[in-house]
């Protein structure tokens, strides 16, 4: 099934068969059924990441609903964590919800195209995420905030985000430089060669763009006023 997701997350198309959908599904049979929402309970990165996208393509859904870890959804039912809304969903007939596409892909968990911001049907996947990823890498902030959602290549996934590790500028407060030192070795390995492991475990790999303002803002880190990494 192919569509774009607020209306059926406002409530407002509520059936599988409505026009909208059948619009974007030409010759496939959409049976006339309720369709259950199902969304987070708790606040998660995972529904920031949607309500952003939701956000982007909805001037609607921004201004009654916003993009936030969590928010006063407009229908739907709640599962806590991505193992709560996929429990739900698997057991509610007719029903949709959002998780991560690591965790549907190993859960064998059915998903539906998204039509992306150059009007193109894509499926989740590494590479078409990579492809929203590349969009950015050009112009990657040094501060790191940045959204790929609804990114404007052909084959870009529109769904998708980077996830954060937030650490102190300062490691004081550790009182082991060592061990201060040590952490932020892995996290240097984590973000650069670790990132050859990302694709097995279901994510895409960081671009070298990133990289280095990553490599920089570590560089950066501090204890009792000396920096850890050269």
């Amino acid at each position: 099934t192919r569509f774009r997701s607020a209306g059926i997350f406002f409530g407002e198309i509520k059936n599988w068969d409505d026009g909208k959908l059948k619009a974007l599904n030409a010759g496939v049979n959409l049976p006339h059924q309720p369709i259950t929402v199902v969304h987070r309970s708790d606040g998660s990165g995972t529904t920031y990441i949607f309500t952003n996208y939701l956000s982007k393509i909805s001037r609607e859904w921004q201004s009654k609903v916003g993009n936030a870890t969590a928010v006063e959804w407009p229908t739907g039912a709640a599962g806590k964590g991505n193992d709560g809304v996929a429990a739900t969903v698997k057991q509610s007939p007719g029903s949709i919800g959002y998780v991560e596409w690591a965790y549907a892909s190993k859960q064998h968990m059915a998903f539906a195209e998204q039509v992306n911001a150059a009007g193109k049907g894509v499926k989740a996947s590494l590479e078409s995420v990579q492809a929203a990823i590349d969009t950015s890498a050009a112009t990657f902030p040094a501060d790191m905030k940045i959204s790929i959602t609804n990114a404007t290549a052909d084959d870009a996934y529109p769904i998708c985000g980077f996830t954060y590790l937030l650490i102190y500028d300062d490691l004081s407060a550790m009182k082991d430089k060592n061990a201060a030192t040590g952490m932020l070795q892995f996290i240097l390995w984590c973000e650069t060669d670790g990132q050859a492991m990302a694709q097995d475990l279901g994510y895409a790999r960081l671009p070298k763009e990133a990289q280095d303002k990553v490599i920089t803002q570590l560089k950066a880190v501090r204890f009792d006023g000396q920096v850890l990494l050269k």
